[in-house]
């Protein structure tokens, strides 16, 4: 098994600069996966947390950065931040890191299940255990699948994937990515499957579902955000539109001062900001889209604590 994690994460210097690191500060990488974020945090940062779910991130995690005197690795999902630091006897961090891409290390290793690319057993389990792709896929209804799909993947042909996916199970268990892809092609009318690769909606919809990405990713902004100390950051990089909503709306909402309406002259629900944006949210620049095209629908946003 592979264990190459040697890729620069998308965004990356924008993203350590966005926590704007000082020696003070304790700072928890809440998807620390090869290392690449964390190694450089480490360099400035008087503390840092180094958090994965996923026990093959934890051990390249030891190998890489383990030795260093300021960093403790932690196997945890993110959203378990308040746990983590409780355990850790800390009250408050100044910054926390989300990169919510799947790592390459998880897709390039094609016995995880997570890409279309290669044939594996369906898993894509972040963590390992619990709910596989495989479960999802097998023990769901149609209208359960279809959707999913359509929810988190925006996959217009949903419905026919749900119904093949099906009718497919009535011969056999659906066991292969391969096989799951074979599936999809064969719900698609033939103009379709010239638009990029056909399955990555439909993987995409999968994964999050088995992950509960979604749902943990709304869980993890609220207890990092109890978590900061006044001045603290969280920086979060997204790569897909639902993941982006969630982490605009939930800094748009932070962010929101008085919500009176117009007409009344003085303000009488007492509602203000609870930080602020130091920017908008930003993208990969043209050079980091030619070297790697995975990184196209990347977004950063940052929201600071008052």
């Amino acid at each position: 098994m592979s264990m190459d994690f040697n890729h620069k994460s998308v965004l990356f210097d924008e993203a350590v600069a966005a926590l704007e690191l000082n020696e003070n500060k304790i700072i928890a990488d809440g998807t620390a996966g090869g290392g690449g974020h964390s190694r450089e945090i480490a360099k400035t940062a008087e503390r840092l947390i180094a958090i994965d779910q996923d026990p093959d991130a934890i051990k390249v995690l030891n190998e890489r950065i383990g030795n260093l005197p300021n960093v403790t690795i932690v196997q945890s999902n993110f959203s378990d931040i308040k746990r983590v630091l409780a355990d850790l006897h800390i009250d408050k961090i100044d910054g926390m890191l989300l990169d919510l891409g799947v790592s390459s290390f998880q897709l390039d290793n094609g016995e995880r299940g997570f890409s279309f690319h290669q044939d594996a057993p369906l898993d894509m389990r972040m963590s390992k255990s619990g709910l596989s792709a495989y479960d999802v896929v097998n023990a769901y209804d149609e209208q359960s699948l279809a959707e999913i799909i359509w929810k988190y993947g925006e996959e217009k042909y949903s419905r026919a994937i749900a119904k093949n996916i099906v009718k497919a199970r009535e011969i056999g268990k659906v066991e292969t990515t391969f096989q799951l892809v074979d599936i999809i092609k064969g719900s698609m009318p033939a103009k379709e499957l010239k638009k990029g690769h056909p399955a990555r909606k439909t993987f995409q919809a999968i994964r999050i579902e088995v992950n509960g990405e979604l749902d943990r990713l709304k869980e993890a902004l609220d207890n990092a955000f109890e978590c900061l100390n006044p001045g603290g950051i969280i920086a979060v990089i997204t790569f897909h539109s639902l993941e982006d909503r969630i982490v605009k709306e939930k800094f748009a909402e932070w962010t929101r001062g008085c919500i009176c309406p117009k007409e009344f002259p003085v303000c009488i629900c007492g509602s203000r900001p609870k930080g602020e944006l130091p920017f908008k949210s930003k993208a990969p620049s043209e050079a980091e889209l030619a070297a790697n095209p995975r990184a196209r629908s990347s977004r950063l946003r940052a929201f600071k604590k008052y």
